[in-house]
């Protein structure tokens, strides 16, 4: 007999707000990252938010911080929204896993980020589901391929479809990389340019 799927579902409290959500999270055990993870780390930002961005995972220093995008990468990408004018103050930023998972390192050294399995983003999907719904953006951006296929669904390239405009459960979706993808670029200035022109064009189907 197969064993049954691990989810976040039984921990996500039905109509809750988003501040019922975010505390709601903090017990979740809907699958094994919780353990090795210092904490959950929910999204954040205003309730009523036009545009939602959605990450991988939490990374080292979120999870130590408990607050999305708040690391090298999360720097980098509050500099393009600023330069798209789209500041992240005014955007609604969260992950489609909510726990780190690394491997660990020496002492002293930063943990490195290991990519999620598809189960695990599936195991999380109910916490994005509850956060669309309670925000209802008029616009989702994916940041990097394993956001995109969680929105959009396993098939889905963001190399062949980034940058267009999509449709997902009666959303709006654009797709572009994810912020720490242009860190790691052998030519990080070109990387850049192209992630904003990304995120300017969110900002013209966004119509701000």
């Amino acid at each position: 007999m197969a064993a049954a799927k691990r989810s976040a579902a039984p921990f996500v409290p039905e109509g809750a707000d988003l501040a019922a959500l975010r505390r709601a999270a903090r017990d979740c055990r809907g699958c094994d990252l919780y353990e090795p993870a210092t904490q959950t780390v929910f999204g954040s930002g205003p309730p009523d938010a036009r545009l939602l961005l959605v990450g991988e995972q939490p990374g080292d220093v979120e999870d130590r911080e408990g607050e999305p995008f708040v690391g090298p990468a999360g720097r980098l990408l509050r500099r393009a929204l600023a330069e798209a004018d789209l500041p992240a103050e005014g955007a609604y930023l969260t992950n489609a896993v909510k726990h780190f998972k690394f491997v660990p390192a020496e002492r002293g050294k930063r943990r490195i980020h290991k990519s999620p399995a598809r189960g695990e983003v599936v195991a999380c999907l109910p916490w994005l589901h509850a956060e669309l719904a309670e925000v209802r953006p008029e616009l989702v951006v994916c940041l990097g391929a394993t956001a995109a296929k969680a929105v959009l669904g396993p098939a889905y390239k963001v190399t062949e479809r980034r940058g267009l405009l999509e449709q997902a459960d009666g959303y709006r979706v654009v797709s572009t990389v994810h912020p720490s993808s242009v860190l790691r670029a052998p030519d990080r200035d070109e990387a850049y340019a192209g992630f904003l022109a990304d995120l300017r064009t969110v900002r013209e189907h966004l119509g701000t």
